[in-house]
């Protein structure tokens, strides 16, 4: 499906090492964020005590949490509901001074100056140790996802390929989380599933795009490599805002009218669409050129060497 098509190719390699100078740049300054000012890890990964509490009625989630706000915690404090619209889960943050049982009483008691008929229902400590869990799995799980993908395009393309959407990919991981360094938003599991997500979105992009390059190193034997690139991201510029319009408008959805619960995980994961789509055309396109991939790395003849200037050469994909 195309909206419009393109008939002259732009030349996005011509620019290729000013606008991935720009990509290092942001890469550059998203580690040093990292390293300088580090993650603000939710209560997920810290530590801190989970409360639910149960309301006569439907909870409003918006006054409990400026009721929590109030008690000098962060506005983004997680409260939402789980079960039914009565039960709300609350989790808080180590706080310097106060045990669990402090924390758990101080909020009740502030929740039944508000609305005398809330409840208790239970109310737990979770430890530094579940925390620590909780990283080595999720790097585990990136951990994975990463070697998955350059297995994949090892095997599908050409190991080129494969170093250079991995590289992008990492790339794109590495910008959200600078952001959420520089910003100090907080990272939690809803953010590292964000990030998964967007390996994948991001990974799609670019094997379109490397599928792109294929058939026309198949179809233009007269073209060179940074004209098939350009060609090939050419025309699927069309599909590219299609899908991530439709998706973008998706995640803006969540971002404005998700809540609180949903605002950092829309927000990863609008970063990762934009940088997706950035690291598609201009990173791992360009990195597979610099890698000297050519018409005899993606075209087999069972054997038979290939002559690109041969229409009749009988080489397939």
């Amino acid at each position: 499906m195309e909206f419009f098509r393109i008939k002259k190719d732009i030349p996005f390699m011509k620019h290729a090492l000013i606008l991935n100078a720009i990509s290092l740049i942001t890469f550059v300054l998203a580690v040093f964020f990292l390293v300088t000012r580090g993650l603000h890890l939710s209560v997920e990964f810290t530590g801190g005590t989970v409360m639910e509490v149960n309301y006569t009625q439907s909870a409003d989630l918006g006054k409990v949490r400026q009721v929590v706000s109030g008690l000098g915690y962060a506005d983004d404090v997680l409260v939402q509901n789980f079960g039914t619209s009565q039960d709300v889960m609350i989790r808080l943050p180590v706080k310097a001074g106060q045990t669990s049982a402090q924390q758990s009483e101080l909020v009740l008691s502030a929740l039944k100056t508000a609305d005398p008929g809330v409840s208790l229902r239970r109310t737990e400590f979770v430890g530094p140790q579940v925390g620590e869990e909780l990283v080595h799995n999720g790097l585990l799980a990136l951990l994975m996802v990463v070697i998955g993908i350059s297995l994949y395009l090892a095997f599908r393309f050409e190991w080129k390929f494969g170093i250079a959407a991995i590289i992008a990919n990492l790339h794109d991981i590495v910008i959200i989380l600078g952001f959420f360094a520089f910003f100090q938003w907080e990272f939690s599991l809803a953010v590292l599933a964000a990030i998964l997500a967007v390996l994948g979105y991001s990974v799609n992009e670019s094997v379109v795009i490397f599928d792109r390059i294929r058939e026309a190193f198949r179809k233009f034997r007269k073209m060179d490599t940074p004209q098939v690139i350009n060609h090939a991201i050419t025309s699927t510029m069309s599909r590219t805002i299609i899908t991530h319009a439709s998706t973008e408008a998706m995640v803006l959805s969540m971002f404005f009218f998700g809540g609180p619960t949903l605002h950092y995980f829309s927000l990863a994961l609008t970063i990762g669409i934009v940088f997706g789509i950035y690291s598609s055309v201009f990173v791992s396109a360009a990195l597979a050129m610099w890698l000297g991939v050519k018409r005899e790395d993606l075209v087999k003849n069972n054997g038979k060497k290939i002559d690109p200037n041969d229409p009749h050469s009988g080489a397939v994909v």
